[in-house]
C-alpha cells in the first residue's frame, strides 16, 4: 500500500529549496528508484531521503509517493518537475559562464536505439575533447517515451527521427540519411543501386518491434509505395543486430538506416541494395523545450553532433 503524507500548505513564503533538494527531487522523479537516485547524485540513501523531505516539508506538498514495492510522482510532482528542472539548468548555466567552460553540467540526453550505437563511439570522446566541463547521462529509448521525457522535464535533449510534432518542442535538423535493404548473401537484389519501393512487395520483410520509429518509417513507405510485404510482424526484434542476424539466417530482408551499414554487415555474411534517388529515409534531430535557458548551448551541441555523423 501507498503511503500517505498529509502536508500543510506552506505559508512561509520566504522559504527557498536548496539546488541539492531539488537534484534530489529530479532524480527521484526520474530514476523512481531511492537507490538509483542516490548512486547518480553519489550521495547516501538517507542523505537523498532527506533532502526530498526537507523539500516536501518547506513547501508543504507531497511531491513523491513512497511505498515498498514502487515510487511514484505526485500529480504536484509532476506540475513541478519540469521547473524544478529549469531550475537546475540555469543554475549549471549560470556555473558555466562564471567559469568560462560553455556548456557544462550535466545533460540528460535521450537517444533512439537506431542512432546510439552508430553515433556514441564518435560523439562522446568528441563532447569531451570539446566540452570537457560537460558531464553527459546518456539515455536509449524508444522515441514515445524520450519525447515523454523532455515534456516533463526527465531530459534536456533528445536525437532521433524528425518531425515530432509535439507542441513545445525546437527541432534542429542534422542530417538525412537513405534506407538501404539488407537481403541475405547472394540474393537477387544484392548490389543493386536502382531498387523502387514497389520491390518490397510480397518481400518478407522483417521489422523491430512495435514502438520503434524506424518500424513505422518503414511501413509508411510500404503504404506511400502501396506494396504489401509477406510476413510482416512474423519475426520481431528489439534491435538492427537482431534484425540482420535473422536477414543473415535467410529469415527475410529488412531496411536498416545508412548509418547503421558499415557497422551492421560487417561480418560479409550479408548483402545490400540502394534505393534510385529519390531513396527514402529519414531525418535525424535534436530536439529540446522552448522554454530552457541553454537553448543557444543546444544550438552549439547539435553543431558537434552534426559532424558525428558516420560516413
Amino acid at each position: 500500500m501507498i503511503s500517505r503524507t498529509t502536508l500543510i500548505a506552506v505559508t512561509d513564503q520566504t522559504y527557498q529549496p536548496t539546488l541539492s533538494q531539488l537534484r534530489a527531487f529530479v532524480a527521484v522523479a526520474e530514476y523512481r528508484h531511492f537507490g538509483t537516485a542516490a548512486a547518480r547524485l553519489s550521495v547516501s540513501q538517507p542523505t537523498l531521503s532527506q533532502a526530498l523531505a526537507a523539500l516536501e516539508h518547506g513547501l508543504g506538498l507531497q511531491l513523491i509517493e513512497r511505498s515498498t514495492r514502487r515510487v511514484l510522482v505526485t500529480a504536484a510532482g509532476m506540475r513541478l518537475l519540469p521547473k524544478a528542472m529549469a531550475t537546475l539548468e540555469a543554475a549549471d548555466r549560470f556555473v558555466a559562464s562564471a567559469t568560462g567552460d560553455g556548456l557544462g553540467g550535466t545533460l540528460r540526453m535521450g537517444i533512439i536505439p537506431t542512432v546510439a550505437p552508430y553515433v556514441l563511439p564518435a560523439l562522446l570522446p568528441e563532447l569531451q575533447k570539446k566540452l570537457p566541463a560537460l558531464h553527459p547521462q546518456v539515455i536509449e529509448d524508444q522515441t514515445a517515451r524520450l519525447l515523454d521525457g523532455l515534456r516533463t522535464g526527465v531530459l534536456d535533449v533528445a536525437l532521433l527521427a524528425l518531425p515530432t510534432d509535439i507542441p513545445g518542442l525546437i527541432e534542429i535538423p542534422l542530417y538525412t540519411e537513405e534506407f538501404v535493404l539488407v537481403t541475405p548473401r547472394g540474393h537477387e537484389l544484392a548490389g543493386r543501386t536502382d531498387l523502387a519501393p514497389a520491390v518490397l512487395d510480397s518481400l518478407p520483410l522483417l521489422l523491430l518491434d512495435e514502438g520503434h520509429c524506424l518500424r513505422d518509417q518503414a511501413l509508411d513507405l510500404c503504404r506511400s509505395a502501396e506494396v504489401h510485404p509477406a510476413a510482416v510482424g512474423d519475426t520481431r526484434a528489439a534491435s538492427l543486430a537482431t534484425v540482420v542476424q535473422c536477414v543473415a539466417g535467410g529469415l527475410g530482408v529488412t531496411l536498416i538506416p545508412e548509418m547503421a551499414v558499415a557497422s551492421e554487415t560487417a561480418r560479409g555474411t550479408l548483402g545490400t541494395a540502394h534505393f534510385a534517388t529519390p531513396a527514402p529515409g529519414r531525418t535525424i534531430g535534436l530536439a529540446y523545450r522552448t522554454s530552457t535557458a541553454r537553448a543557444e548551448d543546444y544550438e552549439y551541441l547539435a553543431a558537434i553532433i552534426r559532424t558525428m555523423r558516420p560516413s
